[in-house]
């Protein structure tokens, strides 16, 4: 006799597809590009899935406020938890004493995902004869929900990062304070690297690498400019050909106007950061939610592979606020009516017939 097979229906998941998931900390894109999260899930939702594999992204920083900081602790903390290669280059004398101020995930999300889900299931009404390959599958569903890697966190700044996500991982941390040249720094990324070289095959491991203060004004190098820009260009040829993200911060005040614009121009992605007063009255009246915010993030430029389809945000300038005092989010910027009235300042209308004046053309 032979064996008889389980039924199925045309309405039942197939779970064998489901189950074969990608590398954990990856997503694939469209035009065959792969992201990696910046460890902010609001700036991953801004940048249109992450930071592109391959790709160089600039921070400018602040003189008044290391606000570029949370943006470095976030892209580092999520590259431990998804167990990624990690290079980490600082001006300090002991860059591995950095790791632990990066922050633990949190629980906030998870929370909030699961009380979402409940309030789903609550309202939720199948027909009856389609309820029985709903709860055959529903604990294959559940399973590898909970098996699947989040693409993003949301990170505690106040809860240090646990020991099991620093021990045994490959960390690889530079100090530049007493470099005479780049050429260590750059012999260092080089070996970290030529292990994530990029093949026609899938891709099985993301690197990370992170630079602090590029050039800051205690390294031996800040005077040396044009070392600055053929390290950089180097750098940003070696991790176009590898399955990695580097995340390079430098103050831009700093430097030279023309060195800083060139730093700018050969950025795949480029971010800035601005600290804001404490006691500013006139953006305390033209914003609400100033109370909130401890800094702005702007976007200048956004990596964009394999297509010539440019990217259009909604918004360029974005608010950094800390929720809870805990968790870092970006929202974008409400300007409050200065003649107290409630309407927008953009037109009522977009047609051309909307102008108050008539004339001979109307359309």
């Amino acid at each position: 006799m032979a064996a008889c097979k389980t039924r199925t229906s045309s309405f039942s998941r197939n779970f064998s597809a489901a189950s074969s998931s990608q590398t954990p900390g990856l997503k694939h894109g469209p035009n065959g590009t792969t992201f990696i999260s910046s460890g902010i899930p609001d700036l991953d939702k801004i940048l249109g899935g992450g930071f592109p594999l391959g790709s160089l992204v600039m921070v400018m920083e602040d003189a008044e406020a290391p606000h570029h900081m949370l943006l470095l602790r976030n892209f580092m903390s999520q590259g431990l938890v998804h167990n990624q290669p990690l290079l980490y280059a600082s001006p300090s004398k002991d860059p591995r004493g950095f790791l632990g101020t990066l922050p633990s995930p949190g629980s906030s999300k998870d929370s909030k995902s699961s009380k979402r889900e409940s309030e789903q299931e609550k309202g939720l009404r199948i027909a009856w004869q389609y309820k029985k390959y709903f709860d055959e599958n529903q604990h294959n569903l559940d399973s590898n929900r909970d098996s699947k890697q989040e693409f993003c966190n949301e990170f505690d700044l106040r809860k240090p990062m646990e020991r099991q996500f620093l021990s045994g991982k490959q960390i690889d941390c530079v100090s530049t304070q007493d470099a005479p040249n780049l050429v260590a720094l750059q012999d260092r990324c080089a070996a970290f690297l030529s292990q994530l070289s990029r093949n026609d095959g899938n891709v099985s491991v993301a690197g990370r690498i992170a630079v602090q203060s590029f050039c800051a004004p205690q390294c031996l190098s800040s005077t040396m400019e044009w070392d600055m820009l053929s390290f950089i260009r180097s750098l940003k040829g070696m991790v176009r050909s590898s399955n990695a993200v580097a995340v390079v911060t430098f103050p831009s005040t700093l430097l030279s106007p023309s060195t800083s614009k060139r730093l700018q121009h050969m950025s795949d992605t480029l971010l800035s950061v601005k600290a804001i007063p404490d006691e500013d009255k006139e953006l305390a009246k033209l914003l609400t939610g100033y109370q909130d915010m401890v800094g702005l993030l702007n976007v200048h430029k956004v990596a964009r592979f394999n297509t010539q389809v440019p990217v259009i945000l909604e918004a360029t300038t974005l608010s950094i606020k800390l929720q809870k005092r805990r968790f870092l989010v970006l929202e974008c910027l409400n300007q409050a009516p200065i003649d107290g009235s409630s309407g927008t300042s953009y037109g009522s209308s977009g047609s051309c017939s909307g102008s108050s004046k008539t004339g001979s053309l109307d359309f």
